[in-house]
């Protein structure tokens, strides 16, 4: 057997610094801290800071009066920030700046007389705070057949955005639906599918054509990790999205050659060593990083956050 380890893979900018956020928020309060949903879209991640103390919450309801609150990587709507004032909560905004990027994009067309169509899932947590921005000028699509039954005329003054995780693939099958009812249709000058969603599709796509099967880290709600998933079933090759080793099953394995690694961008790189791990001691394989695209991207932590730092 032979590994193949897709690179770039896990983390991403805007995962690193939300964890940094919360990891430096605990380090300033200590772990009575609440995260409105989770930090990121994984399980271990999640588990982790819950085995610290930190409580993730639903509803900003949840949150005692004056305790500190830290938003997730995912972003919340004009509604939650206002309950958090209203509760007199202490807000730690660990929003990853390309889903702040869309949501100002919402602001500025609901502002200049545009409806949005947003192309991404429902009930996401991205899709629920950007559609917060503007509920009454924002339509969300999710496939190409939907463009279909959207009420606009077909000169109606109309602006598109996406989720940021998408399968590239599947925004520009519905991008393509739009552009042709309605050709009039503008969006941003920079898309909103994020660098770390569209290298790491890139990645599996380069390699799925030499590999047998595909094993993906990634907890089963995080949409970039299941995006890569559906790339490897697409190639009609085995495709399975696992939280960490303990659900790996040897009989995948029987007759594989090559098995392709990745891990989605809230997936920690120890789950993907900890599966090399298992392999290389199982079925005595060998394994080799394939690097398709470089990252150097840095998101700072946000500016509350640097303020009490400097306090402490």
């Amino acid at each position: 057997m032979h590994i193949l380890l897709a690179n770039p893979r896990g983390f991403c900018a805007g995962v690193n610094m939300a964890i940094e956020c919360l990891e430096q928020a605990i380090q300033i309060f200590g772990s009575e801290i609440y995260v409105y949903h989770e930090i990121v879209h994984n399980k271990h991640v999640v588990e982790r800071f819950t085995g610290q103390g930190v409580t993730f919450v639903d509803s900003v309801d949840e949150v005692p009066s004056g305790s500190i609150l830290l938003y997730s990587a995912h972003g919340v709507s004009p509604e939650v920030r206002e309950a958090s004032k209203t509760r007199n909560l202490q807000t730690i905004d660990a929003t990853c700046p390309l889903v702040t990027k869309v949501h100002m994009e919402a602001i500025r067309y609901a502002r200049e007389g545009y409806h949005i169509i947003l192309i991404g899932h429902e009930g996401h947590d991205e899709v629920i705070g950007t559609m917060g921005e503007a509920p009454e000028s924002i339509s969300l699509v999710e496939t190409p057949e939907e463009v279909e039954d959207l009420p606009f005329d077909a000169d109606a003054k109309i602006a598109y955005l996406t989720q940021t995780t998408l399968s590239v693939a599947e925004a520009s099958a519905v991008i393509d639906r739009l552009k042709r009812r309605y050709p009039q249709i503008v969006s941003p000058p920079k898309e909103d599918i994020c660098y770390a969603t569209t290298n790491r599709q890139d990645a599996v796509a380069t390699l799925v054509p030499r590999s047998d099967v595909v094993i993906v880290l990634g907890s089963q709600n995080s949409s970039n990790s299941r995006r890569l998933m559906e790339i490897g079933q697409a190639a009609e090759k085995p495709a399975y999205l696992i939280d960490g080793v303990e659900e790996l099953r040897d009989d995948w394995f029987e007759g594989v050659g090559n098995v392709l690694i990745t891990a989605g961008a809230s997936a920690p790189e120890v789950d993907v060593q900890q599966c090399i791990d298992y392999l290389v001691a199982r079925f005595d394989a060998t394994f080799e990083d394939v690097t398709i695209r470089e990252e150097h991207v840095y998101f700072p932590l946000p500016r509350e956050l640097r303020s009490l730092q400097a306090e402490s």
